[in-house]
């Protein structure tokens, strides 16, 4: 599953029941610190203790399930009939499984020669999601069948068996039926045995209206007219392989579609909404080059014979890997030739390259419990990225993956609420909890450092080895390793386990020494905390594989270790004494690096004169920053370093440094010199947007138009007087129809305007967003209507997020942006939260959606008292899923306060000492 995030930009992504840890690693993870002290101090750093959860009894299980369901499109409501043939292996008078919002009509079993037995009671656990089928008979081990009559409702919580609104090309208001499982919802639409290790085959009916289209996981067999109702059809599935329940899916309504063969003979098909099927043709070609490309790098075909991809209107995710019908937002899959942007573009092509490797990662091969999520998402999350570099190399993707992902999940790791990439999960509540930065990014990156440190050769022949052995079956973490330790022969377990089973990652500092022609290194491990040096007793330790480059060839690395020790000494041989030296080449390590002054003041050059790769480039301004809103070096020198980048070309390196830029406006926009912070950054990024200009040129390509959107919208935000007359200008012409914005550019004016306009202007965009047919529009509009700063307007944005035109997946993103917009909308956006909890609480049903509303809404704030009013208002205002979320926001907001207190006066004085005598570049 992709997780969607508030923008389709890379840089702003944003979606277990098992063993207890071993001591040692309890000891790990316990900590001493006065940091640590001060939270508990604040209730802000234990976590709640976990419900009691047991799985489902073994004594009965699935072999195939016979499911016929009948959606009523009216009413909201669903009849179903199941038949599943089961396994009784061992005596028993009850069946125990997985129910939700369902009611229980009728129940039998039939063994296999014998007479029918009637269930004589349904005992529902609600809590549980568990209902107990009592039996007036002993079941005996054996086959038989399993029949149950039940009904559902069409819900509008965007999870099980839901209903999707969409308007019709000609305005009318109508609804399909979808679904989404993952994790624990395929028993909102069928009693089931909904766990990932309980697999069976699927044989689906579905009872439809003859005019709607209805999709399954596999490819249609029968289509005859339904006995009671000459408008009704009932469509047959093929029977699938072997499955789990989350994997299952069906979609009742009204699509067109493109269809293509893949080379190896796969039907791929897109479905978009009635008049849209233009827009399919982008995914359709990627999804047409990715199959081959998954079948060649894994060397084990797709085992189905069709591949749909459908959009989807009410979506909460950004797309689901369901078997053979993978289902998206629209704005994950839809592109428009002229009103599509490049980012655009770039986030359908990665979504739909995560999402068929689920095919094979997860769905041919399933994690066993929810424990191994990370597995799957991580996984997918890095070769997505493989996969976009195949299909589309001047995409540059994989720099693009160390600001995406990398140093997202390292900033989420740094906290002491952060969670191992392997947690323990029990209660179904506790699995939304994991889908976030760590199970998806740090997943992604230490498997892009695992890929690495084995060589892509002897990766192949794991992964290869992994799927053939457990194809059909499910598999855990373990299982993984021990498959690609026997393709390369190397401590894969030992090394994985210090970055899977203990959260965060270290720090390594490294000094040299030069002693004749070699350059002695002296590096030391410690654990890197969001809150300054590690001070506690037992330090975590790492197994860090790690490269070293010189500037004789910045390229490659000159040597390659294990850092298995926390201290070590290491000879470069024949290095001259004017030559820096780098740790972590590609940023691949999953570690930041502190050097000796000496030795980060030779790397500077390299930024200036830009020898060092662009992802170098950006690894080092990022690790310094990092270290500096940790308080480990002064924020005002890497402001010094920043200015630096006066030369860069390079639009992930751009994008990185514009992020880290907005994190410290957003800090000091709580301080009365935020107007400073913004001059620095029009200083920064204005030799830049005067080499870019307003127009493409000959020669440009997709980078260069998501660097143009970049700097012009940080120039026009920060008020940049030129940017914001042109932006102006060009907004005028394109509400007026005389000249229509391309779609790179309509971000940045439109935030510019809105940022420095009016209530007249935020009119004209609502007016805009009303009038858009596309979906990439309406989200575009709703990301930056909260940059208006009055007040009154404010209000007016945060009514406007709950109002009928704001898909209710997408409310998020209207709230979030007006608090991420200024100060004041800050404020504003948590009052409105607070007073419209019930609705919002209710709308979203615990999902993550609700996890992303609060980040989003309260991590702004640096006042003390802020992070004890927002953990007071969830005390008051549960939200189980979101509790880790919570406490990561509180933390965040003491963090921000202490970084306050700490650089605020001497960042005040280095900009005021800048403005008197400014620097030459």
């Amino acid at each position: 599953m992709w997780l969607a995030a508030a923008a389709p930009s890379l840089a702003r992504r944003l979606l277990f029941l098992g063993p207890p840890p071993p001591p040692l690693l309890l000891l790990l993870l316990s900590r001493s610190s006065r940091r640590r002290r001060r939270l508990y101090s604040l209730g802000l750093a234990a976590m709640p203790e976990k419900r009691p959860f047991e799985r489902l009894p073994a004594d009965v299980s699935p072999i195939n399930y016979s499911l016929c369901l009948k959606p009523d499109l009216l009413d909201f409501t669903f009849e179903g009939k199941l038949e599943a043939a089961a396994q009784v292996r061992q005596a028993t008078n009850q069946i125990v499984m997985n129910c939700a919002d369902i009611d229980i009509i009728t129940a039998s079993y039939v063994p296999e020669g014998d007479e029918e037995i009637h269930a004589t009671g349904f005992n529902y656990q609600n809590e549980d999601e568990k209902v107990t089928l009592s039996f007036p008979s002993t079941l005996q081990p054996g086959t038989g069948t399993l029949k149950i009559d039940f009904v559902g409702e069409l819900n509008d919580k965007m999870k099980g068996f839901y209903r999707s609104k969409y308007t019709t090309p000609s305005g009318e208001v109508r609804y399909a039926a979808v679904t989404q499982f993952e994790a624990t919802d395929a028993r909102r639409a069928f009693p089931c045995w909904d766990e990932p290790a309980i697999k069976a085959t699927f044989d689906i009916s579905l009872v439809v209206p003859k005019d709607r289209v209805a999709l399954s996981n596999m490819n249609v067999i029968d289509r005859k007219p339904y006995p009671d109702d000459e408008n009704v059809v009932e469509v047959k599935f093929a029977r699938t392989p072997v499955m789990s329940t989350y994997l299952v899916a069906f979609v009742v309504g009204e699509y067109d579609f493109v269809e293509t063969r893949s080379k190896d003979g796969v039907c791929v098909r897109v479905y978009t909404p009635v008049g849209k099927a233009e827009q399919g043709k982008f995914a359709l070609e990627v999804a047409a080059k990715t199959l081959p490309f998954y079948k060649d790098y894994f060397n084990v075909p797709y085992p189905l014979p069709k591949i749909d991809l459908i959009a989807i209107a009410d979506f909460a995710a950004g797309a689901m890997e369901n078997w053979g019908l993978v289902t998206y937002r629209e704005t994950a899959l839809l592109i428009d030739s002229k009103n599509s942007c490049s980012s655009s573009r770039q986030w359908v092509a990665l979504v739909v390259g995560h999402e068929l490797a689920h095919q094979w990662f997860g769905n041919l091969v399933t994690m066993e419990w929810w424990t191994h999520l990370w597995l799957n998402e991580g996984f997918a999350s890095w070769i997505e990225y493989l996969c976009v570099d195949h299909c589309f190399p001047e995409y540059d993707i994989w720099t693009q993956f160390v600001s995406a992902d990398y140093t997202r999940a390292q900033e989420l790791d740094a906290l002491d609420n952060s969670h191992p990439i392997e947690v323990s999960v029990g209660h179904p509540s506790e699995v939304d909890e994991i889908f976030d930065a760590i199970s998806y990014s740090k997943g992604a990156s230490v498997i892009r450092m695992l890929h690495d440190y084995i060589g892509d050769k002897d990766f192949k022949k794991g992964m290869n080895m992994y799927l053939t052995k457990f194809q059909q079956k499910n598999a855990a973490t373990e299982d993984l390793w021990e498959c690609l330790e026997s393709a390369s022969g190397k401590p894969i377990a030992a090394v994985m386990n210090t970055w899977t089973k203990q959260m965060g990652f270290p720090l390594i500092y490294v000094e040299a020494e030069q002693v004749e022609d070699d350059r002695i290194l002296k590096l030391s491990q410690r654990k890197f905390c969001a809150s300054g040096p590690y001070v506690g007793e037992d330090c975590p330790q790492w197994m860090v594989p790690i490269t070293i480059s010189t500037s004789e060839d910045p390229n490659h690395a000159k040597l390659k270790i294990l850092m298995d020790k926390p201290e070590m000494n290491i000879v470069l041989k024949n290095v001259k004494p004017d030559q820096w030296v780098k740790l972590n080449l590609g940023t691949v390590g999953f570690y930041r690096t502190q050097y000796s002054s000496a030795m980060l003041e030779s790397l500077l050059p390299g930024i200036r004169d830009l020898s060092l790769p662009p992802v170098d480039r950006l690894g080092l301004q990022n690790d310094l920053f990092s270290l500096a809103r940790a308080g480990i070096i002064s924020t005002v020198e890497v402001l010094k370093v920043m200015e630096a980048f006066v030369n860069e070309p390079n639009y992930t390196v751009w994008s990185d440094l514009s992020c880290n830029l907005g994190i410290l406006s957003t800090l000091l926009s709580h301080t009365d010199f935020y107007e400073e912070i913004q001059e620095f950054v029009k200083d920064v990024f204005s030799p830049i947007g005067e080499r870019l200009g307003w127009d493409p040129k000959p020669g440009e390509g997709h980078l260069d138009a998501l660097l143009r959107g970049l700097v012009l919208g940080k120039l026009g935000k920060a008020g940049h007087k030129a940017t914001l007359e042109e932006a102006r200008r060009r907004f005028k012409d394109h509400v007026e129809g005389k000249q229509i914005l391309s779609a790179d550019l309509r971000s940045p004016v439109y935030l510019t305007v809105l940022k420095h306009g009016d209530g007249t202007t935020l009119d004209i965009m609502i007016k805009l967003h009303k009038q858009a047919d596309m979906q990439e529009e309406k989200n575009r509009i709703e990301r930056v209507l909260g940059a208006t700063l009055s007040p009154e307007l404010i209000q007016k944005v945060l009514t406007f997020a709950l109002s009928e035109e704001v898909r209710p997946q997408d409310t998020v993103s209207v709230i979030g942006g007006v608090a991420g917009g200024s100060k004041h909308g800050r404020k504003a956006a948590w009052k409105f939260i607070k007073e419209n909890w019930e609705e919002l609480y209710n709308r979203y049903q615990g999902g993550f959606l609700i996890s992303r509303l609060i980040k989003l809404s309260v991590e702004g704030f640096a006042v003390d008292k802020m992070a004890g009013e927002v953990k007071a208002f969830f005390e008051s205002h549960p939200a189980p899923s979101a509790e880790r979320t919570i406490q990561q926001c509180c933390e965040n907001i003491l963090l921000n306060a202490a970084w306050l207190k700490r650089d605020a006066e001497s960042i005040h004085q280095y900009l005021l000492q800048r403005k008197a005598s400014p620097p030459t570049v």
